[in-house]
């Protein structure tokens, strides 16, 4: 990306965000991002020690949480709030890429899937809820997957499920939660994250012929959480690098 993409310009100021999945990846590089936009950043995440890396690196505050545990996470999210003083928007990155065949993948696999990229990404929102609808021009943003807009390739059953889930769930929660809370999601192609190993040559089907950096995704989060994109919910923005035209 150009120097012009990356200059601050302050547009989350006095913002209240909770980023999960904060610990590494998309997660991580969007509350890099957020932070240097100026907003307050809660950090959460599984992973305790790469948490606080995270947190340390921006002066945010870290609430290490396995977002599947519902009452973890309910906890988690009381004391984020008393922390930055209410949340003002979400990001839900947290979640895990699974591959294998459908006549192949058991029943445990395919919950334990489900349990993290749909029903934790559940968990985190409906735990937010009550501070949101306290806010002006409060958002969330879930991140799904292309594979969740468009599901043709093998082995990818359960995870193209768990996101095309998130996808519906979070079309659902902007009708619920509207006007007073707008709620997008941003559907990646293949990112240069650790999540890409093992498919990073899987890009022949994409226009742009390569993975996208997690700025450059990051910066879709930013443009669904901020002002700019005041008349956009229910959304579900593909960036994709040209896998699925829509």
């Amino acid at each position: 990306m150009n120097d012009d993409a990356q200059t601050p310009t302050q547009r989350l100021r006095g913002r209240r965000i909770i980023v999960t999945g904060a610990a590494a990846g998309i997660g991580r590089r969007t509350a890099q991002l957020f932070a240097q936009e100026g907003a307050a950043v809660a950090l959460l995440d599984r992973d305790k020690e790469k948490l606080q890396v995270a947190a340390e690196e921006i002066g945010g505050w870290a609430f290490p949480v396995d977002i599947t545990d519902d009452e973890a996470t309910t906890g988690a999210i009381e004391e984020a709030a008393a922390t930055l003083s209410g949340i003002d928007g979400v990001v839900n990155a947290a979640g895990i890429m699974f591959q294998g065949l459908a006549s192949e993948v058991s029943a445990q696999d395919w919950r334990r899937v489900i349990d993290i990229n749909l029903t934790g990404t559940y968990n985190v929102v409906r735990g937010c809820i009550p501070w949101l609808l306290q806010a002006p021009s409060a958002t969330v943003v879930t991140i799904a997957s292309a594979a969740g807009l468009m599901p043709n390739a093998a082995g990818l059953t359960a995870y193209a499920a768990s996101k095309g889930g998130v996808i519906a769930l979070s079309k659902a929660l902007a009708a619920e939660l509207a006007p007073k809370v707008r709620v997008n999601t941003v559907c990646p192609g293949m990112v240069d994250t650790a999540m890409a190993d093992g498919f990073r040559g899987n890009v022949g089907n994409y226009a742009l012929k390569r993975l996208a950096d997690p700025v450059e995704i990051a910066h879709a989060i930013l443009f669904l959480t901020s002002q700019e994109s005041s008349y956009v919910t229910g959304a579900a923005l593909a960036a994709d690098g040209g896998r699925s035209f829509h």
